[in-house]
């Protein structure tokens, strides 16, 4: 996997990546992760950056290294912010499920004229599709548009890595989200990425996001096949 030299040091960006297959269930709890030789061949970087990665996710909690016994997953869910809140794909991995990203196309779109997204931010956009695969079947599609002012963004790795920590390594640090939901038909586009029939109602997300200064920067449409599994959100008092 190619690394990006040009963003936050190349340790961060493996744990990062290991970090998100713990959480979505890539390295499932109670497993071992690859060794550290198999890692640092996939990565093509040195020991002691694979080592430096695996220690800071041993501080963080995710890993415990044993000796002779290789390095094991002894916690899958992140630290969030609001403390009792977990991510709705930790939920199914704590389920027992398998959640895989799919990045389907990122570019620059003209958007039609009188569309939202042409309301939000003007004629131009950057726009990133995705495909959030349970168990291996096509669970979850996401459409995000971006503001001009990230036309620059490294799209690398974005299957194993979160979207939002690549805006943090553009200094782009989000202080508060919008999410709204309803229950719609997709795009037929999207109705044929998700295997669903034509016309079938699904979960919508639709999220907005601003960084610290109020400033909108995303924009995003989310379709859940809800059959395959409810969309859950669980709360510890």
């Amino acid at each position: 996997m190619k690394l990006s030299r040009n963003q936050r040091p190349l340790y961060v960006q493996i744990m990062n990546i290991i970090k998100e297959r713990i959480l979505h269930g890539v390295y499932p709890l109670g497993s071992n992760i690859p060794s550290e030789p198999q890692l640092e061949e996939e990565f093509n970087v040195s020991k002691i950056t694979v080592r430096n990665a695996i220690i800071e996710l041993v501080q963080e909690g995710y890993l415990e290294k044993s000796s002779g016994k290789g390095t094991k997953v002894i916690r899958n869910t992140s630290v969030s912010k609001l403390s009792k809140w977990k991510r709705f794909t930790e939920v199914l991995v704590e389920e027992g499920h398998q959640i895989r990203k799919r990045l389907i196309q990122a570019d620059i779109i003209t958007n039609d004229e009188g569309s939202r997204v042409h309301q939000l931010f003007g004629e131009h956009c950057l726009c990133i599709e995705r495909m959030y695969d349970l168990d291996g079947q096509p669970y979850i599609h996401y459409t995000h548009y971006f503001t001009n002012r990230l036309a620059s963004l490294d799209l690398s790795n974005l299957d194993s890595q979160s979207l939002y920590e690549r805006l943090e390594e553009h200094s782009i640090s989000l202080g508060k989200y919008r999410d709204e939901f309803a229950v719609a038909p997709a795009p037929r586009a999207v109705q044929e990425a998700l295997l669903v029939e034509d016309g079938a109602l699904l979960l919508k997300r639709s999220r907005f996001s601003y960084d610290e200064s109020g400033e909108l920067i995303e924009y995003s449409e989310g379709y859940y096949n809800t059959t395959m599994h409810s969309y859950v959100v669980n709360y510890d008092i």
